[in-house]
């Protein structure tokens, strides 16, 4: 009977102070490609990547919004809208795209568009201060030589060439989508048809 108690004893205390190693896994796995792009920036963690962007122009400040999507240190993509005076809603169907290559991407409501403000002084509608306000979102977004993109369609097209020619150092690159660069020039060819 001593025996059987001490044997029975022995396998209680052996399977009471045995137990299985556990391991916290996301403390110690490394994080997964998605995962980063989806980590929020602790500057907008809280307003779910929007961020308003004071701007100085001629005739005073004000205030453009911007909305980040994603998280990739070496591709960020500013979206120029056309009009000049539309919206960023146009790349909302980038949203199916952009994330599943890891690209970091910014809608952006030029001054007089949408979300931003929208001053009705008509002296604001100039290529040239739109240019120095495309300088002052970058700026202030931290997009530099290595890291940024700039994306155009229509007017926007115009408005990223116009911005590389005076900024070119500061890009990576340029894409210009469904855009003339000569008013005139296809003025003159549709009369001919």
């Amino acid at each position: 009977m001593k025996t059987k108690f001490l044997i029975l004893s022995l396998i209680t205390v052996v399977l009471f102070t045995c137990k299985e190693e556990t391991k916290d896994t996301y403390k110690y796995e490394e994080t997964t490609t998605a995962e980063r792009y989806l980590q929020p920036q602790e500057d907008d963690q809280f307003l779910g990547g929007i961020k308003m962007i004071p701007i100085t122009t001629p005739i005073g400040d004000f205030k453009v919004w911007t909305k980040r999507i994603g998280n990739n240190p070496t591709m960020k993509v500013l979206l120029l809208h056309g009009g000049p005076g539309m919206t960023h809603e146009i790349y909302e169907c980038f949203d199916g795209y952009f994330p599943q290559e890891n690209i970091e991407y910014y809608y952006y409501d030029q001054l007089g568009s949408y979300y931003s403000d929208q001053p009705k002084d008509l002296s604001l509608w100039d290529l040239d201060r739109f240019v120095e306000e495309v300088e002052q979102v970058r700026i202030a977004l931290g997009l530099d030589k290595d890291n940024f993109y700039l994306y155009g369609q229509s007017w926007g097209g115009i408005l990223g060439m116009q911005y590389a020619l005076k900024y070119q150092a500061h890009l990576k690159g340029l894409i210009i989508s469904n855009m003339v660069a000569s008013i005139p020039n296809i003025k003159s060819i549709a009369i001919l048809y």
